[in-house]
């Protein structure tokens, strides 16, 4: 049973931190590495892991680990329905477009289309990261109740992955802005330092927020006066997926 525990906490942690390596798997679950290290091959075999830097040796989920998960989540099909809208975003901009759901105070990437130019933006799917720290998260809290948006926000964060977060106070008033003008933006590099971004919340059947689109520009090519047109963009976007699901 302990072996079996191990292995689920390993997997746990994985799907948090990725990519990780196994030295820091052990410090995160006080497992030790050698047991580690056989819980991540037990994973790799069962399909649930994969190495995703190999060079650095550090694990992260598969999409079958992500499958499950939107199925527990009642949104198996979303990544289906939303597919050719993410596809036809990423070509008429020729920029990375990534979609993501919420999953209580987090925020995870469920899937992506890659700008095919040399220097891009790149975030592995299955990555998670506070609602609180991405464009995608202040969009889907400028749909929500003020109740719930004070529910999140209510212990600060002040970095995460070693790159600053705005505090409470100055998210609050980034939301106000957000739903003010219907899209997040981000070019001051919460979480990745380097990435401009825009993001739209995305709703479900009753109107909920449920998931975010983002597109995401390498900083040294983004232009402010493109803003606009980029935003109606992925706010046409957004909304065509939530028509989509509302219609599913």
């Amino acid at each position: 049973m302990n072996s079996v525990l191990s292995t689920l906490r390993v997997l746990e942690e994985v799907a948090v931190r990725q990519p990780i390596g196994v030295s820091e798997l052990a410090r995160a679950t006080q497992i030790p590495k050698s047991s580690v290290q056989r819980c991540l091959v037990t994973l790799q075999q069962a399909g649930w892991l994969r190495v995703v830097d190999r060079e650095q040796a550090r694990w992260g989920v598969t999409m079958k680990a992500l499958a499950i998960g939107l199925r527990g989540a009642g949104e198996q099909d979303l990544r289906d329905l939303a597919a050719p809208v993410i596809k036809r975003l990423a070509a008429e901009t020729d920029e990375t477009v990534q979609l993501g759901l919420r999953d209580g105070e987090d925020y995870v990437i469920v899937a992506t289309e890659d700008s095919k130019q040399v220097v891009r933006v790149f975030l592995e799917v299955g990555t998670r990261v506070p609602l609180r720290a991405t464009s995608a998260g202040v969009a889907i809290m400028s749909r929500l109740e003020p109740a719930d948006v004070d529910e999140l926000l209510k212990h600060e964060l002040t970095e995460f992955a070693q790159a600053p977060v705005p505090s409470s106070d100055e998210l609050r008033e980034e939301i106000k802005r957000t739903a003010r003008r219907g899209y997040a933006l981000n070019v001051s590099g919460w979480f990745r330092p380097h990435v401009a971004s825009i993001a739209a919340a995305i709703t479900d059947s009753a109107g909920r927020p449920m998931a975010g689109l983002t597109l995401a520009v390498p900083q040294m090519r983004y232009d402010s006066t493109q803003e606009e047109s980029l935003a109606q963009l992925v706010v046409a976007a957004a909304d065509e997926i939530s028509k989509l699901i509302s219609s599913a």
